[in-house]
Parts: C-alpha cells; structure tokens; sequence
C-alpha cells in the first residue's frame, strides 16, 4: 500500500485544552465547590492553572505512566486534573464515591496510585480508609486550605510557575482510568487512552450525537468520577462551550438555580436526578428557564418523563445508551430524516422508546445463542455485541481479553435493532425474567408503571416460583406525598402488558440504587428473592 502524506499528530487531552484556550479563551467555566464561594474563569485560566498542577505533581515525583486518584465531585479542580494528569503522561484514576469501603480500597489499590486527591466532604472516607491503601505516599485536599492528614491543593499549586509547555507522546497511551460498578464481583478497570478520548470527543459532539456549538452552556450532572462524565467536558472544550458545574447538589431547587443564572443549555444525567428536577418544579410551578435539551442514561428513560419535559417545558429529551466499556457512549435517541417522514407520533415513538441510533465509532450487533447474527428488524432479540476506537479490549490488569478476537464485546445486554439502526434494550442479559420458559422484560414493566402519578422509581425483578421457575414482583418507591395502593398500580399496568407479564406481587419500599445511579437489581433480589414463598 502507499503511504499518505499527511501529518501524523497525535491525538492527544493536553490539545483538547490547548484547542479551548486558544480559539475560546474567554469563554467561562463557573464551579460550585465544597465550602466555599463559586468559582469563575474561563479556558484560559484552566489551562494555566492545569500546567501549574503538572508541575505540582512532577514536584512530588509523579512520572508517566504512574497512577493519580480523585475523589472529587463536578468542579473546576477536578475538571484541572482531567488534563493535568494524562497531559503530563500519567493516568488518572476516578474514584466513585458510591462505591462501598471495600470497592474503594480495592480501586486505589488495583489501580497502584500514588497520590490521592479529594473534596473536602470526603475526608472521613478517606481517613478511615487511609490504613488500607498502602500505595498511596500523599494525600491533597482539593480545597484552598489543608487539613491535619492532607496539604492544601490551592496552597502546592501556588508555588508553581505557569507555563507549562505541554508534551506529546503515543496517542495510545493510558490517560484515564475508571472502574465498573462492580454489582458482580470487584469492580473492573477500563484504562481509556488519549486516543480513545479524543475520538470520542469529536463524535460525541456532532449534530447526529449530543450536538454542541459554541452558544451552548453546558452543566454536566453525570458525576465526573463516573465515565469522565459521559466525556462531556472534552466535547465542551473541542466546541467551546460554556460550562456550568454543580459540585454534589444535584437536587431539583439546586439545578434550577445554576439553570437560570448560568442560562444552562444543555445538561445530561441519570434518570432519578430528572426526577427531583420535574418534581421540583411541579411543586413550585417554575419554569425550565433557558433549558432545551437533556441527556438521559444510565437506565432506561420512562416515556412519562420524556413527555413532560417536552409537552410542559419545551425541553427535548434524548436517551442515551453506553457502558464505562465504551467510554462510555454507544447510541443516541436523535432523529433522522427517515424517521420524521413516518410522522411526528411515529417518530416520538421511537425517540422515546429505543436507546438511541447508531453511532460512528461503535458498530453494533445482536446475536443468538448459537453466536450467529441475527437481523435488524426489530423485533429479533439477542445478546449485544459492540467493538470500535473507544471500546474496551482487555481490563486493566486482566491476563485475557474482554473482547472477541476480531474486537467483538458482549456487554451484557439483550436487545433489538430496527431496520433504522435503532437499538432497544430489551433487558440485561442477567435481568430477563423467565416465567414458564417465556421471556418478560422487566424494562417495560418498569417504563409503564413509572408513568402513573405518584410514582417515583419503579423496578421489576424476578423471584423464585416453584411452578413458573420465575414470577416479576414490582418494587415501587412513591413520591413522598403520593397515596398509592397495589390495585392501582395493577389496574394502571392491565391495559399495557400481557396478563401473564403482570406483577405477583408489588411492594412498596424505597429502591436501591448501584454506584452509578441505575437500578441495583442484584440488591432487589436478594432482598426480595423470596417474595412469594409461602
């Protein structure tokens, strides 16, 4: 073959803030913080002071390649690391602070890191877990004063110089490291590149994808510390964007607020903070201010909610679908020609019941049990696969790979594809309910029983029957002013789902959630495992 004659750069996170500083200098970051008073700059004041904490860590003797932690909240310290660390040549490990003690410990150790970072709401967690974590030399409080067991952040990066002339290496080199949930088992590694980031960057902020330009304002309410925040602020800094970040408060009357005063465009998150906003203004009667679109993932997103934030506030909704496997974005529920030409109600249909569409940079497919490739016709369900630039090979320290060897990943997920390229999830692999040798998605149980009012979260699982082998029992967590019995959540689902798909049982409790905000389905059943033994 001929060689082409173009430039070979790399692609790399420290030209991502090179790009915002440059052609968006002054375009604003503002940051709530732990204890302390907002912070505004713009691009070109995160890039200096981004450079003063390489220094700060080369200081402390972090080389490439060594592993730096965080456990930190949305903020603009955070958001400095997100470049300071893989700029410099080394990886970034991402805390999830949702993790139990002993999946944190064994995060910070599996990872190897040497230094810890944190927000000042975290240093008990990190004081009591300090005698476990071995490899950890320092710890430093993301804060502008220390404390007893860790050295101020704001004070070591004021002894540094600015200036900092940003290096380039392999583009494949380790930048960034976060770890699954680990509802299964220890959580796992997922050791993105600089590669890897950047194309999901690029792809993720096209017009097919989440969109972006220049006017928007942007408030990521996808934790940092999960996904790189679904890679928002990359994509931010690529279209120079303004961003908005809401440090731990993520309720309805918080969000509203950093909305209206920050004229907030565009914000992405899990389906239950959707829920404290919408409730939020229900019950002060405010409207969604400057707000037009919301990303929504994690879990699937109930069609009463897509509804309402359209029809009652013109905002659109978009669902989303990824895993941490994929960096962590896979599908995206924007529309195309094709589908607005089956008319506006087919078209919300669609948008409001499948994940998303295909996107570039993650080819898709569904398979059977005998392996073989099943048709994208939307109605035949199997096991999906996904491979591409951003999916995971192999886990952080695994000795085997993660993916088949032409780079195929089962993620775990059942599901369908249309004739349009739009993927529906139909259940996790280790969700479906099997009742008398028939499939039951508990997904659909859940989206219907969510719309009924007073219902906050809806969760369906399924438990041990002597006869069927299984039977769905539905968990309902109420809003905290609903009076809701079990006949009417029977009586809301009849007219929607087959009479064998119905509920044995519903329960009214309060639904527990996973490390990354989805429905802990594990944790329902063995709670619930044996609900209908007599």
């Amino acid at each position: 073959m001929l060689d082409g004659l173009m430039q070979r750069t790399p692609l790399m996170i420290g030209d991502i803030l090179r790009h915002g500083a440059t052609a968006h200098d002054q375009r604003e970051i503002v940051s709530r913080l732990v204890r302390e008073p907002t912070w505004r700059y713009d691009y070109g004041g995160l890039r200096r002071r981004a450079g003063r904490a390489v220094r700060m860590l080369t200081r402390l003797g972090i080389a490439p390649g060594d592993r730096v932690s965080s456990l930190a909240w949305n903020t603009h310290r955070h958001l400095e690391l997100f470049y300071a660390v893989p700029g410099m040549g080394a990886v970034l490990h991402t805390v999830n602070p949702r993790f139990s003690d002993d999946q944190v410990v064994y995060a910070i150790n599996h990872a190897g890191s040497r230094v810890l970072l944190f927000d000042g709401s975290f240093l008990p967690l990190v004081e009591r877990l300090r005698p476990r974590l071995p490899s950890i030399e320092r710890l430093i409080l993301l804060a502008s004063t220390g404390a007893e067991s860790a050295d101020s952040y704001e004070s070591l990066i004021a002894q540094e110089d600015e200036g900092y002339v940003w290096p380039s290496f392999d583009e494949n080199t380790a930048a960034i490291l976060c770890y699954t949930s680990g509802t299964t088992g220890d959580p796992k590694g997922v050791l993105y590149s600089h590669r890897s980031i950047v194309l999901h960057a690029l792809a993720g902020g096209l017009s097919g994808s989440l969109g972006f330009s220049a006017f928007d304002t942007i408030m990521p309410c996808v934790p940092m510390y999960h996904c790189t925040s679904w890679g928002v602020p990359f994509m931010a800094a690529i279209n120079g964007c303004k961003i908005v970040l809401p440090c731990d408060r993520m309720d309805g009357a918080s969000l509203q607020e950093l909305i209206k005063d920050e004229g907030v465009t565009f914000s992405a998150g899990v389906p239950t903070i959707w829920t404290m906003y919408l409730d939020h203004l229900n019950r002060t009667g405010d409207d969604s201010g400057t707000l037009q679109r919301v990303i929504i993932g994690g879990s699937a997103v109930p069609r009463a909610m897509a509804e309402t934030f359209e029809h009652r506030y013109g905002v659109k909704v978009r669902q989303v679908w990824g895993m941490t496997e994929l960096s962590p974005l896979g599908v995206i529920s924007t529309p195309t020609p094709q589908i607005a030409s089956y008319g506006r109600e087919a078209e919300d249909e669609i948008l409001w019941t499948r994940q998303g569409r295909m996107q570039y940079g993650v080819e898709l497919r569904i398979v059977g049990k005998d392996g073989q490739e099943l048709p994208h016709d939307g109605t035949s369900s199997g096991a999906l696969q996904a491979r591409g630039p951003w999916t995971v090979q192999r886990y952080f320290r695994s000795e085997t790979d993660a993916a088949s060897v032409d780079g195929w990943f089962d993620t775990g997920d059942i599901a369908t594809i249309d004739k349009d390229g739009f993927m529906r999830i139909t259940d996790r692999s280790k969700d479906v309910i099997k009742s008398g040798g028939e499939w039951i998605s508990s997904i659909d149980i859940e989206n219907i029983a969510a719309a009924c009012a007073g219902v906050k979260v809806a969760a369906a699982v399924g438990v041990y029957h002597s006869q069927w082998e299984e039977r769905p029992i539905l968990v309902i967590e109420t809003h905290d002013d609903a009076e809701l019995t079990e006949q009417m959540i029977l009586d809301h689902l009849a007219p929607q789902i087959a009479r064998w798909w119905m509920p044995d049982k519903v329960i009214f409790a309060q639904v527990p959630l996973t490390a990354t905000g989805k429905i802990d389905k594990k944790a329902l059943r063995d709670i619930y495992g044996r609900a209908l033994v007599q």
